[in-house]
């Protein structure tokens, strides 16, 4: 397709070259990936690439670069090459992503979830309430890499929750050509920030909670929050919101008219009542349009039955019977890393979860302690380059709802891992509960397994079904439940 094609009514100046050459070989914001025929924009600050990345990225072959600083490139420039200022790099690159690859969103119906907490969860509920209520071919991009229903699709370990837009996009192109019916993707904050799905055609966007994280990225809540608020200020046609969260009240004022709300407590087009919570599950009763359902779902908590209200809204929405949907929720498999379960040989219950703020935290341990009838032991840490507000929150909430804690690294970064702890530490000893250190995640999570005894339970948060650990600028294999199937068989 032709660059010219590409940028067709975008703003945008030629400083070098002819916008009607060919680009072949797809976009990218990374000089490493590219390749002879490819167009590259110049995202500044991008760490494998940006502007710096510019003659690299013509030395592997790129037709044409896409910058908005003025300046050309000190590489000597071939006459086939074309440079194009644009005002906002990310801006475009949704753009010419999108048009590159068909705008291949248009194809599908594709729901958005963003929220601090339940993304993840929501995502894998919708993707199984539609493949068992109804045979669809569902798509899922997130936390947990890409896939259509169990096929995975190979993706370097480093994209995130919500991909870069040229990432997206060929994730998008790639469901439509295997006849996807619906997609679900997380939107995080600084994906919805940076643009990545500008010219992504969302049908539905899912609100599910607002609290403390990510003001590392954001600065402050207010900030936070506006980021979130960017897919109900016209990226989306239609909102399901979460009506216990006072944001909710904000994107009814965005979308007027256009918004479904669930909730537990306050009035909703979706509501729960009757729950009934154990460690295998929840029963409750859905009310919708003034009728009942008896509902339940393999996950216990009430926050669990949020993101089922979520779910059974937007799939309700998308024009998909109730009571068959309702029906599919009992059946759908766990979500992995998500109160994900294992009993040890000697009696002990694992739970491993990827609660990793201070309200995901304060929730699964409320639950955990709803139903256990022995003690409760919790493994955490908190992530380095992170919110540090956070850190003796965590180490409280641990603290009250904890018979013994075990404080770990969880994934470092470029921090020292015991100046994380550190910092930690003060919220653990205002509660009392007694703690070991041990910086070693696997070593904290043998040390939990051999303290608890037939009856306890033993919550290890923060990773979830995260396949590695981050160190520095290294991704090392680390599994949770892995490890602690590991140790189990010793």
């Amino acid at each position: 397709m032709k660059l010219s094609a590409l940028l067709d009514g975008h703003d945008h100046h030629v400083l070098h070259g002819h916008p009607e050459v060919p680009v072949t070989a797809g976009v990218t914001f990374d000089a490493g990936h590219v390749t002879s025929g490819s167009l590259y924009v110049a995202v500044p600050g991008h760490e494998e690439g940006g502007p710096g990345g510019i003659g690299r990225a013509l030395e592997r072959g790129a037709v044409a670069v896409l910058t908005e600083d003025g300046a050309l490139p000190d590489t000597e420039l071939s006459g086939r090459v074309c440079v194009v200022r644009v005002s906002d790099a990310r801006a475009a690159a949704s753009l010419v992503a999108s048009r590159y690859h068909g705008e291949p969103g248009g194809a599908m119906d594709v729901v958005a979830i963003t929220g601090t907490n339940g993304k993840t969860s929501v995502s894998y509920m919708i993707e199984s309430a539609l493949r068992l209520a109804t045979g669809a071919r569902v798509g899922v991009i997130g936390t947990s890499g890409s896939r259509i229903g169990t096929e995975r699709i190979p993706m370097p370990r480093s994209v995130l929750s919500t991909p870069e837009s040229p990432d997206l996009h060929y994730l998008l192109g790639h469901m439509r050509d295997r006849n996807t019916s619906s997609v679900v993707l997380e939107a995080t904050s600084m994906g919805l920030l940076q643009r990545r799905l500008d010219h992504v055609p969302v049908r539905l966007g899912v609100f599910t909670n607002l609290t403390q994280d990510h003001l590392d990225d954001h600065g402050t809540m207010e900030h936070y929050k506006k980021a979130k608020l960017r897919l109900f200020a016209g990226l989306c046609e239609r909102a399901v919101v979460n009506a216990d969260d006072p944001v909710s009240a904000e994107i009814t004022a965005l979308m007027p008219g256009a918004v479904t709300t669930y909730g537990l407590d306050a009035p909703a087009d979706y509501r729960a009542s009757d729950l009934v919570v154990d460690a295998v599950g929840t029963r409750f009763t859905l009310h919708h349009d003034g009728r009942k359902y008896p509902a339940a779902i393999p996950i216990p908590g009430r926050f669990s039955v949020s993101n089922a209200l979520a779910t059974l809204a937007a799939c309700h929405l998308l024009g998909h019977e109730l009571p068959a949907l309702v029906e599919a929720l009992d059946r759908m498999p766990p979500t992995p890393g998500r109160l994900e379960r294992f009993t040890t040989a000697r009696g002990v219950c694992v739970i491993v979860d990827y609660a990793h703020s201070p309200d995901s935290l304060e929730k699964v341990l409320a639950t955990i302690r709803g139903f256990a009838t022995g003690s409760v032991i919790t493994v955490f840490g908190c992530g380095g380059d992170r919110d540090t507000t956070k850190r003796a929150q965590m180490g409280e909430i641990a603290g009250r709802h904890s018979d013994l804690c075990v404080l770990t690294s969880d994934n470092p970064r470029n921090e020292d891992p015991e100046i994380i702890m550190d910092q930690i530490v003060p919220g653990l000893t205002s509660t009392g509960t007694p703690f070991d250190r041990i910086a070693d995640r696997r070593a904290a999570i043998s040390r939990a397994l051999s303290a608890a005894r037939r009856g306890d339970i033993v919550l290890v948060a923060g990773k979830g079904s995260e396949p590695h650990q981050i160190v520095g600028e290294q991704l090392i294999p680390f599994d949770d439940m892995t490890v602690v199937r590991e140790l189990d068989a010793l």
